[in-house]
């Protein structure tokens, strides 16, 4: 008789469960938005736990009981004093199997790495940093962002960029067409016009003004590379931090780049590179080229301790297609 794992993935705007066989292959599938306690509450999750395992059980025709082993990746469990409360949210699912629950930064990492293990830097609204050893244990920063100073994000981004401008304006900076291009987007009058605006809440600039700084980058702007590479920095630094926890510095392992922020420019990853080789010189770089869920269906054969290379390339292939296909019904 097949063994059936089912996968978690809650996240801050989307949540999807997945069930694969022990062969990888996919079966089931179910999505709903956000599941974060900070944003909807126990209640919430829990609701929203039900919804997308339902859904995936029903596509796969299966029972509850016929899983072997579940993991889960939750955006908003951070803390010890989560643990509890979401481990009572999860027994409630009356899913009879063994299981396993982390940070939403984790399964990313899982599904990523070649084998499983290393180091996953998010960039993209916000920004995180997670690793996991051979053995399974993990470092981690805050992920708390303006309180710990972890950097890196989408809006961490536009604000480093606008700072640039009223720098330029107030002549304690260069030049930059960054300005023109944060007058252009807010309908401004000017650059006090802005700052006016920013201050008085009367304009707002969120992560998705990050295009204007990869645009003028690529048009030569050596302020919007500065303010580019300088995020780099600030990412390669949550990484250096957790490498020393987990004692990577001598190691060969991957560093998982998770997030679409990467995709804005190529001075991001290289610049993390050239951070991070002055640490761990043998850390590779890899895009995540799989949705996070696949990494909570492995750490689900993991609570059964079956091996997940070989079915890896099978559930992340599954997987790509299967939400391609639901992205374009």
């Amino acid at each position: 008789m097949l063994r059936y794992f089912l996968g978690i993935d809650v996240g801050g705007s989307k949540s999807h469960a997945l069930i694969a066989d022990e062969s990888g292959q996919v079966v089931g599938f179910g999505q709903a938005g956000t599941g974060n306690h900070e944003v909807i509450g126990y209640t919430g999750l829990s609701s929203v736990l039900h919804q997308i395992t339902d859904q995936a059980v029903a596509k796969a025709g299966i029972r509850k009981d016929q899983i072997a082993g579940y993991g889960l990746g939750l955006a908003g469990y951070d803390w010890p004093a989560d643990h509890q409360p979401h481990h009572d949210v999860i027994v409630a699912l009356g899913i009879p199997a063994p299981f396993e629950f982390v940070n939403d930064a984790v399964i990313g990492l899982i599904a990523g790495a070649s084998e499983g293990w290393g180091i996953s830097v998010v960039a993209g609204t916000g920004n995180n940093c997670r690793g996991r050893d051979k053995n399974g244990g993990e470092g981690r920063v805050a992920g708390t962002g303006y309180w710990t100073g972890e950097h890196g994000g989408g809006g961490d981004l536009v604000v480093r960029a606008m700072q640039a401008v009223s720098k330029s304006w107030s002549m304690r900076g260069a030049e930059t067409i960054l300005t023109q291009k944060f007058l252009d987007y807010l309908g401004a009058q000017d650059v006090m016009d802005i700052l006016e605006g920013l201050s008085r809440g009367r304009f707002t600039l969120g992560a998705s003004a990050s295009r204007l700084v990869f645009e003028a980058a690529d048009q030569g702007d050596e302020i919007a590379r500065d303010v580019i590479c300088w995020m780099g920095r600030e990412l390669a630094s949550l990484a250096i931090g957790v490498i020393r926890q987990l004692k990577f510095e001598p190691l060969d392992f991957e560093i998982v780049l998770t997030g679409s922020l990467y995709k804005g420019s190529p001075l991001i990853e290289s610049t993390m590179r050239e951070t991070i080789h002055e640490v761990a010189p043998s850390a590779r770089f890899v895009p995540l080229n799989a949705p996070p869920v696949v990494g909570a269906v492995l750490l689900g054969m993991e609570q059964i301790g079956l091996k997940t290379p070989e079915v890896r390339s099978a559930l992340i292939e599954g997987a790509n297609a299967l939400l391609i296909r639901s992205t374009s019904d």
